[in-house]
């Protein structure tokens, strides 16, 4: 089919040099190829450019007059220049004005079909550029249109088929219909060939040991797959580095080329093991050597963890500082309130075992340790104010500066008060001033104490009331097995339940109150225990004896205990009466029972001697009559 002319000169006008070339392909569609290609020969001819226009070019193809071709056919115009030869398809041998209709487009065309099937025929390959992406697939220029499905692009699926346009490559022809100008190509079958190749000549060579070229395909959690050459052999994430990694993504990434070492190969199953590490020597060999114990080396952070930092010291060689290990005084919970990743820090090496390849760091050795001098700062018996930092059920931890805190036990809180836990007496956050008691700097342990603060009152108790003496309490409480007293400063005596009375007590709540005031005498004091024992019991017998020693009448022996049995009542003691009552009564008694018994003397004597008759009974009631007067001005008084 002829080329008008005036529609050549029309086409270039309206369209490209694409359109064009899509124009052409569907016109030679329709055409019958085969007697196409059968006058091809005759109808080519090969013409020079003589004259180079706006829209057309005229060409010497060595008839009476030259051929025009629309400047539209040539792909770069701009680059065309007067003499430049290309071949030409004669559409037409003479037109209306006598000029013969060429066509540079057809003539590119009818050749590049005529390559394209011999290297089909021939099962070759051909180069092309992929142009579009259409449905399905990618257009690749090949010489001619050719389609190319998207899973033929590359051994895996990929869904972004736009990053390939431009991209020139290598392609096989699967398939050629040349009545209907149909060509498909595939980049994958021929990586597929190139890597039976490659596969081929892999195994004639390979072997535990060798290093081989591969370009890394697929990564994932446990590795990364690398072909090195017709094999997908796997790279353990635990051969990539001597060192730790987390993730195969930290060493090498999709497309990477790299060299590896085959460590194992299964011939039937065609698995290869492969390694990066192992190319080089292990470093954890000689760590000892470069690492000595007590040496100190810069670091970065390179990973975290809730109980330390991993610090590599060398590529493939990294240590942990345990957060134990990162400050003398802070408590550090997590390694993130001190260090942050890729930070160089100082730490020196605690303990290296080679074998299990593991170093143990730490970063306050890199700094002078505060304990060591704590002593010189806080010397023992000082006194220091601090805030109440923690509690617990045995203590308070009493801040003394920044990361340095005193246990304030329970027993050192109170001299007097039994402090069960140490919030009955101290709030968190309580600024206290306590005084430093014991320092243990290898232990980095500092005990304080409250009560020291004050003068201990047990000692000034003591030496107020030492054993014997006597002393007016209030009870406090009553217990099964006696009362507890109030002495001064808060102390408390008991008064055991066999020192209330001489008459037998079964429950002290029989003859004592919460609140009554009585007099008892010291009768135990135990510094160890903190304890002292008082006797009401002791205190009556003392107080006796002085009322015999100075107020009887007689030289004889008077059971004054029995006396008083019959004469004063314990309740009354109990009721709080006075001295003065009390020793008249006693008086009272005291008397009469001397009298009574000098009178039963006198009538043994009596009889003894025969009388005749017994003693008058005046003179025995003349003591009683005497004695009843002087108790009643006693108690008068």
């Amino acid at each position: 089919m002829a080329l008008e002319t005036t529609g050549a000169g029309a086409s270039t006008a309206e369209h490209g040099y694409d359109d064009l070339m899509q124009e052409l392909e569907a016109q030679l569609a329709q055409e019958n190829m085969d007697s196409l290609f059968g006058e091809s020969m005759k109808n080519f001819r090969e013409g020079e450019v003589v004259q180079i226009g706006e829209d057309r070019v005229l060409v010497d193809i060595g008839y009476k007059s030259e051929g025009m071709v629309p400047i539209s056919e040539f792909p770069l115009p701009a680059e065309l220049s007067v003499g430049d030869n290309f071949d030409f398809y004669i559409d037409e041998p003479e037109n209306e004005q006598g000029m013969p209709v060429l066509s540079k487009m057809k003539a590119d065309r009818i050749k590049n079909w005529e390559h394209v099937q011999a290297v089909y025929e021939a099962d070759g390959v051909i180069e092309g550029v992929i142009t579009r992406r259409v449905k399905g697939g990618l257009k690749v220029d090949v010489g001619i249109d050719a389609f190319m499905p998207a899973s033929q692009l590359t051994f895996r699926p990929t869904g972004d088929l736009e990053k390939y346009i431009g991209r020139k490559m290598e392609v096989k022809i699967i398939k050629l219909t040349k009545r209907r100008r149909n060509v498909v190509v595939s980049r994958r079958k021929l990586l597929e060939e190139q890597r039976a190749g490659e596969k081929a000549n892999l195994l004639e060579k390979i072997g535990v040991g060798v290093i081989l070229q591969g370009e890394v395909k697929n990564i994932t959690d446990f590795g990364a797959f690398v072909d090195v050459g017709g094999i997908d052999g796997l790279l353990h994430v635990t051969d990539m580095s001597w060192g730790r990694v987390k993730h195969p993504s930290q060493v090498v990434s999709v497309g990477d080329q790299i060299e590896v070492m085959v460590l194992s190969f299964d011939p039937q199953s065609e698995r290869i093991s492969l390694g990066l590490k192992q190319k080089t020597d292990n470093p954890w060999k000689s760590s000892g050597d470069r690492y000595p114990v007590g040496s100190i080396h810069r670091g970065k952070v390179v990973s975290m963890t809730d109980y330390g930092a991993f610090v590599q010291l060398e590529e493939g060689i990294e240590g942990m500082v345990h957060v134990s290990e990162m400050s003398w005084t802070r408590r550090v919970r997590h390694p993130n309130e001190l260090l942050e990743l890729d930070q160089d820090v100082d730490v020196m090496v605690l303990s290296v075992d080679a074998e299990a390849e593991k170093i143990a760091l730490g970063i306050k050795q890199t700094q002078p340790n505060p304990w060591k001098i704590i002593g010189e700062r806080y010397p023992i018996g000082s006194n220091v104010k601090g805030a109440v930092r923690n509690m617990t059920d045995y203590g308070a931890f009493i801040q003394i500066e920044e990361g340095i805190d005193g246990l304030l036990h329970v027993s050192d809180i109170s001299w007097t008060k039994k402090v069960t836990h140490p919030s009955e007496v101290l709030e968190k956050g309580q600024e206290v001033e306590v005084k430093i008691l014991s320092i243990d700097p290898e232990a980095e342990k500092i005990s304080v104490g409250l009560k020291q603060m004050e003068q201990d009152p047990w000692q000034a108790v003591i030496d107020r009331l030492p054993i014997g003496s006597h002393v007016e309490v209030e009870i406090a409480k009553l217990v099964s097995f006696g009362a507890f007293a109030k002495l001064e400063n808060g102390i408390e005596g008991l008064i055991h339940v066999s020192e209330i009375s001489d008459d037998r007590v079964q429950k002290p709540e029989d003859v004592l109150n919460i609140g009554d005031k009585v007099k008892a005498k010291v009768i135990n004091v135990g510094m160890d225990d903190r304890k002292i024992g008082l006797s009401i019991r002791e205190y009556e017998r003392d107080i006796n004896e002085n009322l015999v020693a100075e107020h009887g009448t007689s030289t004889s022996s008077v059971d004054v205990g029995a006396s008083l049995r019959g004469a004063v009542p314990t309740s009354m003691i109990q009721a709080g009466r006075s001295l003065e009552d009390q020793a008249a009564e006693m008086m009272a008694a005291v008397t009469r029972a001397a009298a009574e018994r000098e009178y039963g003397e006198a009538a043994m004597k009596a009889k003894e001697d025969n009388a005749t008759e017994a003693p008058e009974a005046a003179p025995s009631e003349e003591p009683v009559a005497e004695a009843e007067p002087v108790a009643e001005d006693t108690t008068e008084s």
